[in-house]
């Protein structure tokens, strides 16, 4: 395919994934590239799409299942220094897709502003949290936002203000676009509070989420009035190895890449897990995590 002569030598062909996820798993992409500008982006975009080649968004990769064969597609990570920007504007901040959300948690503490606590542990990027509404306790980021800046992926720009907005459990209508910046409402607060709000936090997420192998966090979606790991855990399923895979002990709703798993054995996994529930509770789990096939 011909890209433009300015950014042709950026587009890298056949680009091993693995390293750039958490469970460290899947092949090559055909394409990869970096955008440093929204107008790089934009023009391959356009490029993609009149070429008739699938587009994926890659932020931290930290809740990214990519088949082992990998993708016949683009691959593009917001790079650049304006996806990396936080900004305060009085109770505000703006942010670019790709600031991870622990430095716009501690950004908003060091500038005496609370109300993202909650995000306390959580991996990722921005413009990953905003499209699956992260969240934890109860709290999510979808409640906070004022306006979000995207691209649709022919490269149109558009703004969402809070009330074109639809959020829900870890889902929002932002998923079909590419999410470049957007504007998070906060209160002020005492950063020492604030400091320790945020420790009760990582503590609470430490005693659930101990394990140090590769993994993806949370594999399922919590079913209405109850949770994932609850459910596989009652179906005996902590500890199960397929591969080089395997069911947390501390924790049943994670899978760890214990050694060298496959993508195959981790899908093996989810599958073994959803069968079990659904037949014991006649719950369905939903998966969590972004399957790249």
């Amino acid at each position: 395919m011909l890209w433009p002569k300015n950014l042709n030598k950026r587009i890298k062909a056949n680009f091993k994934l693995a390293e750039l996820t958490s469970f460290k798993v899947g092949g090559a992409a055909r394409f990869f590239f970096e955008a440093k500008s929204v107008q790089e982006l934009q023009e391959v975009l356009i490029l993609a799409r009149r070429a008739d080649i699938p587009v994926f968004i890659l932020g931290a990769g930290s809740n990214i299942l990519v088949s082992d064969a990998g993708l016949d597609g683009l691959v593009i990570k917001l790079s650049g220094r304006l996806f990396k920007r936080i900004k305060r504007k009085g109770n505000f901040l703006e942010a670019g897709a790709g600031v991870k959300l622990n430095q716009l948690m501690l950004y908003a503490r060091n500038s005496g502003l609370c109300g993202l606590e909650f995000l306390a542990g959580i991996p990722g990027t921005l413009g990953g949290a905003l499209a699956g509404n992260a969240g934890a306790r109860e709290r999510s980021l979808g409640a906070l936002v004022k306006d979000v800046c995207v691209l649709d992926y022919g490269g149109k720009p558009r703004r969402f203000l809070a009330k074109q907005l639809k959020f829900a459990y870890r889902k929002s209508n932002l998923n079909k676009y590419i999410i470049l910046s957007a504007r998070i409402k906060l209160r002020k607060a005492n950063k020492h509070a604030v400091g320790l709000r945020i420790r009760e936090y990582l503590l609470l997420r430490s005693k659930t989420q101990k394990d140090a192998l590769p993994n993806a966090g949370c594999i399922f979606k919590n079913p209405a009035g109850n949770t994932a790991g609850k459910l596989v855990d009652a179906c005996g399923l902590k500890g199960k190895i397929k591969g080089g895979a395997i069911i947390s002990k501390s924790h049943a709703n994670f899978i760890l890449n214990k050694d060298k798993a496959s993508s195959k054995d981790i899908l093996s996994l989810m599958d073994l897990m959803q069968r079990k529930v659904r037949k014991r509770f006649k719950v369905e789990l939903e998966p969590e995590i972004k399957i790249w096939m």
